[in-house]
């Protein structure tokens, strides 16, 4: 998405330590957000894009459930306080732009957030880019437990995985030319 683009407007890296501080995130973005604003995520499956995109339509106030449209590709999330509708897009099982343009995105009315957008959903005069990077394998969490030792005794085996993740926010264009990313 962001090769051959505009140059950034800004840049910021967080650690985001579990669903729940992705959810707050998502709402901080979704207070900042307008029509015409476009959010394009990109992560392994289970890395917390959706659930980000919940946070983001919290913080616009859309009704809900906001629920990953990965088999209607995309969802319109009506406004409950009179601001722009979020346009959900999981382009995962697109197979080139052209896909994505028949769709036929509202982008001047609505905020769209797009995940698995990059390189298939276009760029538009301004955008963020967001990257979740989820911990896999030895360079996951469970890391710092086996190098503790006595990892097999402290892990409770039915208990749902949390580890931290790194989110890296990149703004494009004109809208966010301040370098206040909304975070």
């Amino acid at each position: 998405m962001s090769s051959g683009a505009a140059p950034a407007a800004g840049e910021r890296t967080l650690r985001i330590a579990d669903p729940e501080a992705m959810h707050d995130l998502g709402v901080r973005l979704g207070h900042a957000l307008r029509a015409g604003d476009l959010v394009i995520l990109t992560g392994p499956l289970g890395a917390g894009k959706t659930t980000l995109t919940r946070g983001i339509g919290e913080g616009l106030g859309v009704r809900g459930p906001v629920t990953s449209p990965t088999f209607v590709l995309a969802r319109t999330h009506p406004s409950l306080i009179g601001g722009p509708p979020l346009v959900h897009v999981d382009a995962y099982r697109l197979a080139d732009a052209t896909e994505a343009e028949d769709l036929d995105l509202d982008f001047a009315g609505s905020v769209v957030v797009a995940e698995w957008g990059a390189g298939l959903i276009a760029a538009r005069a301004s955008w963020l880019e967001v990257v979740i990077d989820r911990p896999t394998g030895a360079d996951g969490a469970g890391a710092a437990d086996r190098a503790a030792g006595s990892a097999r005794e402290r892990i409770d085996w039915d208990a749902e995985l949390v580890e931290p993740r790194t989110v890296r926010v990149v703004a494009y264009g004109d809208r966010w030319t301040s370098g206040d990313l909304p975070l």
